[in-house]
């Protein structure tokens, strides 16, 4: 009797297509070296600290939820979900997994794992808009490039309220019936929200992707043309932690200082200094204990650092 064919449904959850097969597969354990990383895997960050968190984790209590694999042949597995856990492992040493391993096609290994990317917690926008364009793609058939252009079509059709054609009609459909399971995005909250992070520059993706500064942030920045100068807005935004208003104003003083070319930088840290200390007057911040706290240690940094100065 042959074997029933593992149909993998739209958007379901990975614990749902864990349990699809009509045989149970049990959970078992093969040596770590085994197992082999696809070439094609949709997650490319992982947090240093949160990685060191797993480790440890892994070190006391081992891996608890095992990894989905499918088989390769001569006893390998090919990784479809649990990459961080995989980490850990051969981190601390495992000689062997749990496992559960399924009989996948390509394109269902990767599905389950784009779904399994969705769902974390860590999830950046950069990797999450990567994710739900490879899953329309894989689901209509199509290249991600297509994907934004039917978005883009639809877009103008509705702005010039003309009709779309039939393919299209029922392509847009469709990306709206996954995007509604997805549960965050609709066709064009996704294609006016996300799809523009890609075309942002490489330095401030690569800063987003990692984590290091938030969607609104980032975006703000992108806007620098110049190159050096995004890179020093970048690197003080996420040294200091500065607020979209704080990234907003040295913005606006990086470019009073190109059309006034006697603001040097002297004078553009001591209008700063200006602007910062007005600032603190309205904000009153000493009335909140934790702020004051904070601000009583920056200032200390502040003075530290003039003192430094005086010494010279």
């Amino acid at each position: 009797m042959s074997k029933k064919r593992l149909e993998v449904p739209k958007m379901r959850g990975v614990e749902d297509l864990l349990t699809m097969d009509v045989d149970t597969s049990p959970i078992t354990t093969v040596s770590i070296h085994k197992i082999r990383v696809a070439k094609k895997q949709p997650r490319r960050w992982f947090d240093p600290e949160k990685m060191s968190q797993l480790v440890q984790s892994v070190r006391s209590h081992g891996i608890l939820e095992p990894l989905l694999v499918r088989p390769l042949g001569n006893g390998e597995y090919e990784l479809i979900a649990g990459e961080r856990r995989l980490r850990a492992g051969k981190s601390v040493g495992l000689a062997e997994v749990p496992i559960v391993s399924k009989e996948l096609s390509d394109q269902q290994a990767l599905q389950i794992a784009l779904l399994e990317n969705l769902q974390r917690e860590d999830l950046n926008p950069v990797e999450e808009v990567e994710a739900i364009l490879e899953l329309l793609a894989l689901n209509l058939d199509v290249s991600t490039e297509e994907i934004k252009s039917i978005l883009n079509e639809a877009a103008n059709a509705k702005k010039r309220d003309l009709e779309l054609t039939g393919n299209v009609s029922r392509q847009l459909e469709e990306i709206e019936s996954l995007l509604a399971s997805i549960g965050r995005f609709n066709a064009e909250s996704f294609r006016t929200s996300r799809l523009p992070l890609l075309n942002l520059p490489s330095d401030v993706l690569e800063v987003l992707r990692q984590g290091q500064l938030e969607f609104t942030k980032a975006r703000t920045i992108a806007r620098i043309k110049d190159e050096r100068k995004r890179a020093d807005v970048l690197s003080s935004a996420i040294a200091q932690n500065l607020s979209l208003t704080q990234i907003k104003q040295l913005i606006k003083q990086l470019q009073s200082s190109e059309i006034n070319p006697e603001a040097t930088p002297e004078k553009v840290l001591s209008n700063r200094y200006a602007e910062i200390g007005k600032r603190l007057q309205q904000a009153q911040l000493w009335k909140d204990d934790k702020k004051r706290k904070k601000l009583e240690r920056l200032l200390s940094d502040l003075e530290k650092l003039l003192d430094e100065s005086d010494l010279k």
